[in-house]
């Protein structure tokens, strides 16, 4: 009796070490298909009433052409009008977004879809995307209708680690954290505690590392109900986040329906009123 216990021990011990390891395969050779959910072209380019939207090209590093769109308000005074860059989610085609710019007036927006996304070339990965972002800022720093000295960022999810990691190395005049994380290790850690996570993430977008560098003043905004990132990951990179910082949890909200609420895009725009107000 205690030899057939002690094999049926040892065989399911086999199993389940048998389906750990070979889950943590799975993992580790499909992460860029689970991290990075690419994205077709849109069909029609953006556009919106009272805006002017030019779709630009953006040269990389290693020598790609980024496809996106910078939107300004058509009727605007100013002939340079602050920015704010765009980074959307892991599965998220951003030229919706330049539409949305009447949402935040007297700003112009400057969405740029991944490599990889939105009929771009490249692959995308955690290197590639700091390194796009970089070149987004130069591009954009360097327009003479930009005023170089109000760049905001705005990251959603995935992206809010690339606004993090842009903080860290150019100079912004504010930045907004849409659902953030500490890092995307600690998130998948989160919902795979038993496997080692630590070893098997390539992508880890530590944006904690980088947040301990940045004084630039940061809105976070959290979802409560949020089932993929906890506010609580959001609250620890809070809390590391050495400059003013600015803390709104949306009640009832989810992951992929915050900016349901009509005051998603009101906090924003009240967020960033004051970066936007230029001495002429």
């Amino acid at each position: 009796m205690k030899q057939a216990m002690h094999s049926f021990v040892i065989s399911a011990i086999t199993v389940v070490l048998c389906v750990a390891i070979g889950f943590s395969a799975l993992l580790y050779f499909s992460q860029e298909r689970l991290i990075f959910l690419r994205q077709p072209a849109p069909h029609t380019p953006p556009g919106a009433t009272n805006l002017a939207i030019s779709e630009v090209t953006i040269a990389t590093s290693d020598g790609l052409s980024l496809r996106g769109w910078l939107a300004r308000s058509s009727n605007a005074v100013q002939e340079r009008l602050p920015l704010a860059i765009y980074f959307g989610g892991n599965a998220e085609e951003v030229s919706y977004i330049t539409g949305l710019t009447t949402h935040v007036p007297g700003w112009s927006i400057l969405a740029v879809n991944y490599r990889g996304y939105g009929g771009n070339s490249g692959e995308p990965s955690q290197r590639a995307l700091y390194s796009d972002a970089l070149a987004l800022y130069d591009w954009a720093a360097n327009r003479s209708d930009v005023a170089s000295a109000h760049i905001a960022a705005i990251g959603r999810s995935l992206g809010s680690g690339v606004a993090v990691y842009l903080a860290a190395e150019r100079p912004l005049a504010k930045v907004v954290l849409v659902t953030p994380y500490d890092s995307l290790r600690a998130v998948v850690q989160h919902h795979y505690p038993y496997l080692p996570v630590s070893l098997l993430l390539k992508h880890p977008f530590d944006s904690m590392e980088h947040a301990r560098r940045v004084s630039t003043p940061m809105l976070t905004i959290a979802a409560q109900n949020d089932s993929i990132i906890p506010p609580a990951r959001s609250r620890t990179l809070f809390a590391q986040w050495q400059g003013p910082k600015t803390w709104r949890e949306f009640s009832g909200a989810g992951h992929n329906d915050l900016d349901a609420s009509p005051e998603y895009w009101a906090t924003i725009a009240a967020y960033l009123a004051e970066a936007g107000k230029l001495s002429q």
